[in-house]
């Protein structure tokens, strides 16, 4: 029998993940204004990484989206999320996770007394594909070196990573998110040794509603590891 403040928690998490927000169409208007006080090797290699996505030749992403979507929250957060590639929404206003997935996925947060001050978010690939297709194979390799350059940039503790395309592409293809999800790996990227989850992305649980016990399952793992690993 659960206890009375894991039942208010359990609560809590279901009314952040409500049903209406499928039916809303509206995305987060979230602009970069805090100034996290950056080092100055940390501001410039975060510069370069995103001059070098913008400079990328041969890129048919390029030629269809609007905007290069590098990143958002806290830079200096030991927490980072990555999600798979940007939507109409976060291609507009140049930002991840701002469509009804973000407003899903900044209430998963909120479950567990985080938000965007205090996690780093950005996707495998920086550039929309059209009609929010999945990224190719092809796709994914060619920005498969700045992302784990972002990683290693940011140097997170924690490093959750959100649905099959994002795991396929750091952890390996030949592995299925049924029997990989809700497990803590430690991994390597570059000088960047942390501690990875891989859990649902948010635009899934919206498709597959049932499967949000399971995530709150996964947020519960993290909220535990921050604990412990003291950030």
């Amino acid at each position: 029998m659960l206890k009375k403040n894991s039942s208010i928690k359990l609560i809590k998490y279901y009314n952040f993940i409500n049903y209406n927000l499928i039916y809303n169409n509206k995305s987060i208007n979230r602009y970069k204004k805090d100034n996290y006080g950056l080092s100055e090797d940390k501001t410039k290699n975060l510069e370069s990484l995103k001059k070098s996505i913008i400079n990328l030749k041969n890129c048919n992403l390029k030629k269809t989206a609007k905007n290069v979507v590098f990143c958002d929250g806290n830079p200096k957060s030991r927490i980072m999320l990555i999600g798979e590639a940007p939507g109409a929404n976060e291609d507009e206003e140049g930002l991840p996770f701002v469509g009804r997935a973000g407003i899903l996925l900044d209430k998963m947060l909120a479950s567990i007394s985080l938000d965007r001050k205090k996690v780093y978010i950005s996707n495998i690939v920086n550039y929309r594909p059209p009609e929010n297709r999945r990224p190719t194979d092809e796709e994914i390799k060619r920005y498969l070196p700045f992302i784990t350059k972002h990683i290693e940039i940011i140097n997170p503790k924690i490093l959750v990573l959100l649905g099959s395309t994002a795991m396929n592409a750091l952890i390996g293809k030949d592995i299925v998110i049924s029997k990989m999800r809700g497990k803590w790996i430690e991994k390597k990227f570059g000088n960047c040794k942390t501690f990875v989850l891989i859990t649902f992305h948010p635009a899934f649980l919206m498709r597959q509603p049932a499967q949000k016990k399971l995530s709150w399952i996964d947020l519960k793992m993290i909220r535990d590891k921050k604990s412990k690993l003291n950030i």
